[in-house]
Order: C-alpha cells, then sequence, then structure tokens
C-alpha cells in the first residue's frame, strides 16, 4: 500500500495556524491545530490506498482531509458558511494569481483549460486502474459551439469519506470552493450537483461573458451546496 500524505507534506498548515489564531488566539489556536492533528492522523488508518503523493489530485484529496479534521475540532462549531472564504482562499489562491494573465473568455485560453480537463481526464482514468476509490472522471467532447469545456467526476474521495464518517455538511466547504475559483480566471461553473447532493459532480466551465452562462444562476440547495440552475422565463414563468 502506497503511504499517505502526512499533514505536515501538506502545504497548507502555516495558514490554517494563522487563521486559528486569528479567530480564536495564540493559546486556543494551538489546541486546535493540535487536535486536528490528531484527528487527521486517526483518520489515515482507515483510508483506501489513493496513491498517496503520487495522485494526481493528493492535494485535493489530502487538503479535503484536513478541513474534515480541521472542523470537528474547533470548539465553537461555527456555520460552515463561516468557513467558506477561509477554504476557497486556502485552495484556491493559484486562481486568484492566474486570473491576473488568464481570462476564460479568451478563445485561447478556453482551449487551453478544455486541454488540461483532457490531461486530467486521461490521469485520472490510468490512476483509478491502480487506485480503484479514486477519483472517477469522464470525459466530455469540447463544445465548440459554445466555447464551454466540460468533464464529470461520478466517484469522488471526499465525498465518499464526507459520507462515511458522518461529515457530508461540511463537504460544501471543499466543493464550493470550485465556484470561487473558476470566477477567478474569469469564467463561470455550472455545475448542477456533486458527488455528495447528486450522482454525479459534473464541472462545465465557460467565460463569464458568454451569453450562455447568463442562462444559469447559482444558488443554494438545502444541503449547503452551491448548485446551477436554468433560469426561469419571465414572460412563461417556466
Amino acid at each position: 500500500m502506497t503511504a499517505h500524505m502526512t499533514i505536515e507534506q501538506l502545504p497548507y498548515g502555516e495558514q490554517v495556524r494563522i487563521w486559528l489564531k486569528e479567530r480564536y488566539g495564540e493559546t486556543e489556536a494551538k489546541k486546535i491545530w493540535a487536535q486536528t492533528q490528531e484527528n487527521y492522523n486517526n483518520y489515515l488508518p482507515d483510508l483506501p490506498d489513493y496513491g498517496g503523493r503520487k495522485n494526481g489530485h493528493a492535494k485535493a484529496i489530502y487538503g479535503g482531509l484536513l478541513i474534515f479534521s480541521l472542523y470537528p475540532a474547533l470548539p465553537d462549531q461555527p456555520p460552515i458558511s463561516e468557513l467558506q472564504d477561509f477554504v476557497q482562499n486556502l485552495f484556491m489562491g493559484s486562481f486568484t494569481r492566474l486570473g491576473k494573465i488568464f481570462d476564460l473568455n479568451r478563445p485561447a485560453h478556453m482551449r487551453l483549460i478544455d486541454m488540461v480537463f483532457r490531461k486530467s481526464g486521461n490521469r485520472d482514468r490510468k490512476d483509478i486502474l491502480r487506485y480503484p476509490d479514486g477519483f472517477i472522471n469522464i470525459d466530455v467532447p469540447y463544445d465548440k459551439e459554445h466555447h464551454a469545456a466540460r468533464y464529470t467526476f461520478t466517484q469522488c474521495p471526499n465525498a465518499e469519506f464526507a459520507r462515511k464518517h458522518g461529515l457530508l455538511h461540511v463537504l460544501p466547504l471543499l466543493c464550493n470552493s470550485d465556484f470561487f475559483g473558476i470566477g477567478e480566471i474569469h469564467g463561470t461553473l455550472i455545475r448542477c450537483g456533486t458527488c455528495g447532493n447528486s450522482d454525479a459532480c459534473d464541472y462545465l466551465v465557460m467565460g463569464n461573458r458568454n451569453p450562455a452562462a447568463g442562462e444559469y444562476e447559482t444558488r443554494i440547495d438545502e444541503y449547503g451546496f452551491l448548485v446551477s440552475r436554468k433560469r426561469q422565463s419571465e414572460n412563461t414563468g417556466e
């Protein structure tokens, strides 16, 4: 079995400790971080073999485990929504930096992100043969007419872990961050469901000035997940 990533190997520890200190004070922050580490280490023996650092989604899988370990350690158990800005900035900082030069309203950049999706999908299909509990990725051809890129996950380790450990209420912190990340590169994510509130997690990405993007609105469903829904016609009420 491949060794799992330890919490020390993740690039997020310092940012989490800073956030804890700002929110709870230095003494309490140290206690919470120690409990987070304990929770994380207790989860590791029960995890399936994801491939550790060899998995192309290692940061997503083990970064998710960090959040699942952190939230139960918070003494005040705040509403999940209070942590959303912190979590999306923790995981999506690279998108914010990329957005300074990258714009999905440019056709060349849309074709490039489609290439990235396709490369990621090919890697995922190789990974799943070795690590069957990882992400199952299904490619969808690039929509040249609407300048949209798409792929779908039908299996997500974060969702499976959350469901098994009674942490589905924490999962939206991870899933909802994708909307923020795509927005930072001047795009719109259209997603009708995730593996936590549906049978698949669908990524439909286009520039935020694409007319097709205006056909959808983003809502929060009953489970706290951001979801995309077709706008109702003002004339027909459909």
